[in-house]
């Protein structure tokens, strides 16, 4: 329980937990169901995705050096607002990250529906059967996190060789054997409106979201000022890159004849379940189907090893702060948080009942995420204030007043793209997460932080309401009542974005404050209550 983290995380192995973290199920199923959404716009999808990631990752890659602690985005929800809206960030951080190792375990379970059959419905939930194959993974992908990080780094370097050659040469094999470009003007049923929803609903954000693998393993690296910035900003281009191709080669891979029974929308054929394999067993290529079947085995499963890794970082950091309680923050000798990976295991696996299907987790697993990372252009502008000039800013993000905040403004535009059914169910559960935040601090928490401070929690309230309410007035294809048309609603949440972000920054705590938890908790090991303005 005494044990410490081991700091055997050099530039590689930090690199590849990012694309590790990336190259999982989201290449494997994400550009089927974004073609379904969007036709050849899908690839617009993926672009503005890439987008949208780099403007959080340039943010990042200059807060993570300044955070040099495993599960550091904890710590980074505290500095802004205080430790008690910190306290509450934390677990919307926790409610985000232990949704993702489920969804790589169904994706697993996805294609070997199409050598065990029985494991998912037709309409793409689990069966009983599945839902204890999935249960089974998941055991499987945490339990190796606990061996020590130098070897889970290590199996993850090796399997991320694999994971980056599998989809690498399946961009190649299918523009050799099934190219048709013609389908790409192939535009009929087909709008800008789904081209965004695809972001959020079919994969697309959440596949790329892996550059936090790095941050989450800040405490675990000799050298985070290096690397952190050259590991996020890395995989954010070395996912790009793949991703847009493997979209790219999946569009005009679809035979003439398939794509004119049904269209985009209708989308089918043998197979589709793992619909790379199932293509490439249309054309003729079923020795590489066989590779991919393999490879749907390995890339999610390993992927949804690398997020165990993180979401027990996290979880770890909570109990560090004493956000959680504390036994989940003890370390084996091994250095592996082992509590916290208990509870990722626990909680991942009752997320498995409210969305049985990998679509529908990885919907709410976009929306939750982006929105856990959305306080990051936030805090970035407060460290500006607090400390301008720190030696671990090893990146500095230029013009910082421009692009944080557009990345606030891109994080909100991914949340509605979401659409109104998934932004329910988050802001619902949110709200009840709140209540008993609530109860907790007003009823049984004694000392400085007792009772809700209601300036640094305030401004959530307008942020979070606002963004339920225009993702319900949005367009119906996004599960809205349809009084305000895409774009309509898109200029509102620019301006939205800015109000909140002004209102945050105004009710945020001074620079000094700031100063105070950043050098006596990020930086040393006291206790971050004893702030003057903690509470």
């Amino acid at each position: 329980m005494a044990g410490k983290l081991k700091k055997d995380a050099g530039l590689l192995g930090l690199l590849f937990a990012g694309v590790g973290g990336m190259i999982g199920s989201g290449w494997l199923l994400g550009p089927l169901n974004a073609a379904r959404d969007a036709g050849p716009l899908s690839i617009g999808s993926w672009v503005i995705a890439a987008v949208v990631i780099m403007l959080l990752a340039l943010v990042y890659a200059e807060l993570a050096p300044m955070f040099p602690r495993s599960g550091g985005v904890v710590h980074i929800s505290h500095i802004s607002h205080g430790v008690q809206l910190g306290h509450f960030w934390t677990w919307i951080l926790f409610v985000a990250y232990v949704s993702i190792p489920p969804v790589e375990a169904m994706a697993v379970v996805n294609y070997a529906n199409n050598y065990i059959p029985g494991l998912i419905h037709s309409s793409g939930l689990l069966t009983t059967t599945g839902f204890i194959a999935s249960m089974v993974l998941l055991a499987v992908m945490v339990g190796f996190n606990f061996l020590a990080i130098r070897l889970v780094l290590a199996i993850n370097t090796v399997a991320t060789w694999i994971k980056l050659l599998t989809p690498i040469g399946t961009i190649i094999l299918f523009l050799m054997l099934s190219h048709h470009s013609e389908n790409l003007t192939i535009t009929q049923h087909v709008s800008s409106t789904g081209m965004f929803t695809a972001i959020s609903s079919a994969g697309v954000f959440f596949a790329l979201f892996g550059f936090r693998q790095a941050i989450d393993l800040a405490g675990e690296t000799d050298n985070p000022g290096r690397n952190l910035p050259i590991a996020v900003l890395g995989t954010i281009v070395i996912g790009a890159a793949v991703f847009i191709l493997l979209q790219y080669v999946f569009v005009t891979a679809i035979p003439q004849d398939t794509l004119a029974k049904n269209g985009w929308h209708g989308l089918t054929f043998s197979g589709i379940s793992g619909p790379f394999a199932g293509l490439a067993m249309i054309f003729g290529a079923s020795w590489w189907a066989t590779v991919l079947y393999v490879d749907a085995i390995i890339s999610p499963g390993v992927c949804g090893f690398i997020w165990s890794t993180s979401g027990s970082r996290i979880i770890m950091a909570g109990g560090e702060s004493e956000t959680m309680p504390s036994f989940v923050a003890w370390v084996n000798n091994n250095g592996t948080p082992w509590m916290a990976l208990i509870v990722v295991y626990v909680v991942g696996a009752i997320f498995f009942l409210p969305l049985p299907s990998w679509q529908k987790m990885v919907s709410y697993a976009s929306a939750a995420t982006v929105l856990s990372y959305g306080i990051g252009p936030i805090v970035l502008l407060k460290m500006r204030q607090a400390v301008p000039d720190s030696k671990l800013r090893s990146f500095r993000l230029p013009m910082p007043y421009v692009i944080a905040p557009l990345a606030f403004i891109a994080s909100n535009f991914v949340i509605f793209w979401a659409g109104f059914g998934t932004n329910n169910f988050m802001f619902l559960l949110l709200l009840g997460v709140f209540i008993l935040f609530a109860i907790y601090f007003t009823f049984v928490k004694r000392g400085v932080n007792a009772g809700i401070n209601w300036k640094s929690m305030g401004w959530l309230f307008p942020y979070f309401g606002g963004m339920w309410l225009l993702s319900y007035l949005g367009p119906k294809p996004m599960g809205g009542i349809g009084l305000l048309e895409v774009y309509v609603d898109m200029a509102i949440i620019i301006v939205f974005s800015l109000a909140i972000m002004w209102l945050a920054l105004k009710v945020a705590v001074s620079p000094e404050s700031a100063l105070f938890y950043y050098e006596n908790t990020v930086l040393a090991d006291d206790d971050p209550e004893t702030s003057p303005e903690a509470a």
